[in-house]
């Protein structure tokens, strides 16, 4: 696969985008690495771990690796024993996109997933605007089908912050106080769990905790959050702190426990807004059914400061 790769700056930021699996491979700040990344592009042709890639066509599990629409099965591709993780074999992560760059600070992704796409229905035609204005970094996300078809995506990155001795120390923030249940191999059941005051209470900072305290749930974040103020706040002992912006209805968080060479265990912490996981077989999760007249939008805004959590 020719990978292209393109570099963005502004001030004293910057951040390079490549077309396989529309991944982001770097972004810096005074060239502090603030994610995780491959040095060299084709490693990511083999990345288990989905590094700074977009995932879907659905993002996270579906049971079964199937659901219904307008009373037809649609069969998916298993790529996580019986279920569907982040798309199937061959989701958009795993796909070479059309890249363009349109400004200094500006970059442009499209890829078109034609109909029956890892057994997805419709055609459905993808684009990510890449903006970063110092000190955001902005991910505009949309996705136009000809028919209608499950869409929720979400951004992949694992943030360091420029920490080298992983996450355990780094306090993180969350506005949610519910999680989505799940079963044994990670699929949601459609009940919601307060979080009360569990280790996966983050509505006031905290520690993440080393990486045997693994963290891999979805978090709801609370309705009534001003759509302008953080979802997540996550901040690291040099001083760096990293504000998340979504309109996603909630993102799963995990703390990287299964990293491996040349990362270590623990080594970032993944945030990856999107809608409810397996909403696709849960009638009582909010849709997330796309059609040519409601295509999918996404917009994500991430922005570093100095400060604490």
């Amino acid at each position: 696969m020719q990978i292209d790769r393109v570099l963005l700056n502004d001030h004293t930021m910057s951040v390079a985008l490549l077309s396989c699996g529309a991944i982001t491979q770097g972004w810096w700040i005074n060239e502090t690495p603030l994610i995780l990344g491959y040095e060299n592009p084709q490693d990511y042709l083999t990345d288990p771990y989905y590094l700074g890639a977009i995932v879907g066509r659905v993002a996270n599990r579906i049971g079964g690796a199937e659901f219904w629409l307008d009373g037809a099965p649609y069969p998916l591709s298993a790529n996580e024993g019986a279920n569907t993780l982040h798309g199937g074999v061959k989701g958009l992560s795993r796909q070479n996109w059309s890249l363009s760059q349109t400004a200094e600070n500006e970059a442009v992704l499209n890829l078109v997933s034609p109909d029956g796409d890892n057994g997805f229905p419709g055609e459905v035609q993808f684009q990510v605007r890449v903006t970063l204005n110092y000190p955001r970094l902005t991910y505009r996300i949309s996705a136009v089908p000809d028919r209608p078809t499950p869409i929720s995506v979400a951004q992949h990155n694992y943030y360091t912050l420029g920490s080298t001795d992983g996450i355990a120390d780094t306090r993180l923030k969350l506005a949610s106080n519910r999680i989505l249940d799940i079963d044994d191999q990670g699929i949601p059941t459609g009940q919601l769990r307060q979080v009360g005051k569990t280790r996966l209470d983050f509505t006031v900072p905290k520690s993440i905790g080393n990486a045997a305290q693994d963290i891999d749930h979805f978090f709801v974040f609370n309705p009534q959050r001003n759509p302008q103020t953080p979802v997540v706040e996550v901040a690291v002992d040099n001083g760096l702190k990293l504000s998340v912006c979504s309109d996603q209805p909630g993102a799963q968080i995990y703390s990287a426990a299964h990293l491996s060479d040349p990362f270590c265990k623990g080594g970032g912490v993944c945030i990856e807004p999107s809608g409810y996981p397996n909403a696709v077989n849960i009638p009582s999760f909010p849709t997330v059914i796309c059609t040519p007249d409601r295509p999918y939008r996404q917009k994500l805004v991430l922005e570093i400061s100095e400060g604490r959590v």
